[in-house]
């Protein structure tokens, strides 16, 4: 009984790190946040790896580690790009008064004031990607679709290269809107978009069977090393543009 219990307990830990992420993000302390919203994935993944290992899965565990990914991997990025887009909106702004400096009284009778709104896109995306998960039976062993931890990775990595990176050219991306906004809107089409994604377990370790895996892990050494945390954002893309490319060549091969 106590064994079945542990994959739960690890979702509900997964679920208390999301709500301090909030707390966290709410605050404006969007690097704290972060911090806790990969403690939660980092729980979310061995949830699973328990539930697998004393074989208790069950609709039960399915649909609690969907409502707790919904706050760490759904509600925190959509709150978190929200305040980016809201510096980035503010920082455009009160550069465009010349020599006069504005108020937030004056900021927020622009259009720019609702600007921000967009970032909420995520958790709406993030729900619906997360429902159909649970009845998609075509998911069980790779995903279609960005999963939402990793859309959630990348959000969450943005305020940690503002933070911590010298990689200027990364830092103005991040402090423009619109590329934001495009982030928003593109990572939403992708959670919910029919592209299949090759999943990362391996069932064995032949070099043959797993080509593509292997690929990927190395690229992704490469970059950490070289870019550190700019690396994180770049390392999803990268995730996406391999499974795109495989898709394509194995529908070349099909045909």
């Amino acid at each position: 009984m106590f064994k079945k219990q542990i994959p739960n307990l690890f979702t509900l830990l997964n679920l208390l790190s999301g709500t301090i992420a909030i707390i966290f993000a709410l605050s404006d302390k969007l690097v704290e946040a972060a911090f806790f919203v990969f403690l939660g994935i980092f729980f979310d993944f061995f949830d699973g790896f328990f539930a697998r290992k004393f074989n208790v899965e069950g609709e039960f565990g399915k649909q609690l580690d969907s409502l707790a990914d919904m706050v760490t991997s759904g509600v925190v990025p959509g709150i978190v790009m929200f305040q980016l887009i809201l510096y980035a909106a503010k920082a455009q702004y009160f550069m465009q008064l010349s020599s006069e400096i504005g108020s937030w009284q004056d900021y927020s009778e622009t259009y720019f004031y609702f600007i921000p709104l967009i970032g909420l896109v995520i958790p709406l995306a993030s729900a619906y990607r997360l429902a159909n998960f649970n009845i998609d039976e075509r998911q069980t062993s790779s995903f279609i679709g960005l999963p939402t931890p990793a859309m959630s990775i990348f959000v969450m990595s943005l305020p940690l290269i503002l933070f911590y990176s010298d990689k200027q050219f990364f830092i103005d991306l991040i402090h423009n809107k619109y590329v934001l906004i495009a982030i928003t809107l593109l990572g939403s089409y992708l959670l919910n978009a029919e592209i299949p994604l090759f999943s990362l377990k391996f069932k064995n370790y032949s070099w043959n069977d797993n080509k593509i895996k292997y690929l990927f892990l190395t690229l992704t050494t490469l970059l950490l090393i070289l870019l550190k945390t700019v690396a994180v954002p770049l390392v999803i893309l990268l995730y996406v543009f391999i499974s795109i490319v495989e898709n394509i060549f194995i529908k070349n091969k099909v045909n």
